[in-house]
């Protein structure tokens, strides 16, 4: 064995190793740095949501000494890894100490080895406080999913398109409900126009860790409001195991006037490019139909704002009934807004109406 790697393997021997859960409540303790040791592709398909990358390799360089392992063995892969990060050491340094100089650090990388092995050698030097996270991402993607599979007492939130169920999931939680907004984590409102205004998507595997970041921070006993989706949300897949319970879960519908959700759907949508209405259309021509997607897109191309909504609307109202016969009658129950009653208000009454619905339903 190579004496730095001796000396490597002594410092790990050494060094504060913490199981994922551990990890992860440590990082909510103010004044900690979470850092991601893997590479920056790896850190951009999925990462432990509030990690800062710092790669000891790059995609370039990981690869290198991928190929090195591969041909020469793990002490030449040891020594090309050096010969290719080592010139940046005092740099790296530098960057953490400027990130959260005198902040106690958690670090991980794929298996907990190598990598987050080196550096927390060379920041431990350096004088920071370092905890590892044994078994690495790969440890902490297992609690993730095993996390998902737990029961949880769900109210769904339904309604319309337009019917403004994300702004209620907000007043919820301002009323100290817990919720849990998917789109939101998802960057997508849901529809065909949902990725409008919205950053990008992330991979299905950093969205699961985004639910788990949520969900963690909720009483399991608790009920949990979620607005009621597809199982696609854009680009992402809603875990089987939350969909599941999300499809057999007690619904609430709200049931708001057609004008009061044109309305609604118009001021979010309304102002966006008519380039990129059209093209958000054209994506429905097989729901819609040939002739009711060329009705839509004259009346959107000459400013007929209103007779093109109602195309749409006629469509999405026959899937949103769809999707609801398809649910146990039993486990559904409407409440009503009224035009001169606020969303707040209205939330105020979901919420005076879960006790009766969580005590006669199974939540």
């Amino acid at each position: 064995m190579p004496p730095f790697t001796k000396a490597l393997y002594l410092w790990r021997k050494m060094s504060k190793f913490l199981n994922s859960t551990a990890f992860i409540d440590a990082f909510d303790v103010p004044g900690r740095l979470l850092l991601d040791a893997r590479s920056p592709k790896e850190y951009n398909h999925a990462h432990i949501p509030g990690a800062i990358n710092l790669p000891l390799l790059n995609d370039e360089n990981r690869e290198k000494v991928g190929i090195t392992y591969k041909k020469e063995g793990r002490e030449a892969a040891v020594i090309k890894g050096f010969e290719l990060v080592g010139p940046q050491f005092a740099d790296m340094i530098r960057q953490v100490k400027t990130l959260g100089d005198g902040k106690e650090l958690l670090i991980y990388c794929w298996r907990g080895g190598m990598r987050s092995g080196i550096l927390s050698w060379l920041l431990g030097m350096s004088g920071f406080t370092v905890r590892l996270l044994d078994g690495g991402y790969k440890s902490y993607r297992n609690m993730v999913l095993n996390s998902l599979l737990e029961q949880r007492k769900i109210i769904i939130l339904g309604g319309k398109t337009g019917s403004g169920k994300s702004e209620l999931l907000n007043h919820l939680h301002n009323k100290g409900e817990q919720i849990l907004d998917l789109e939101k984590l998802a960057e997508h409102k849901g529809s065909s126009f949902g990725a409008l205004g919205q950053s990008a998507q992330p991979s299905n595997e950093h969205f699961e860790n985004l639910l788990f970041n949520d969900l963690r921070k909720l009483n399991i006993e608790k009920p949990l409001w979620i607005e009621n989706e597809s199982r696609s949300i854009g680009s992402v897949k809603i875990p089987d195991s939350l969909f599941n319970q999300m499809r057999d879960a007690f619904v609430v519908e709200i049931d708001v006037p057609i004008d009061i959700r044109k309305k609604r759907i118009l001021h979010e949508y309304g102002d966006f490019p008519v380039e990129q209405l059209k093209k958000c259309t054209e994506r429905l021509e097989k729901r819609l139909g040939g002739l009711r997607l060329q009705l839509c897109l004259s009346a959107l191309e000459e400013g007929r704002m209103d007779e093109w909504l109602d195309y749409l609307l006629e469509y999405y109202d026959e899937t949103y009934a769809y999707g609801m016969s398809l649910r146990d009658k039993l486990k559904r129950t409407s409440l009503e807004l009224n035009h001169s009653e606020s969303f707040a208000d209205f939330a105020e009454k979901l919420k005076d109406n879960k006790p009766q619905i969580v005590l006669n339903n199974t939540v």
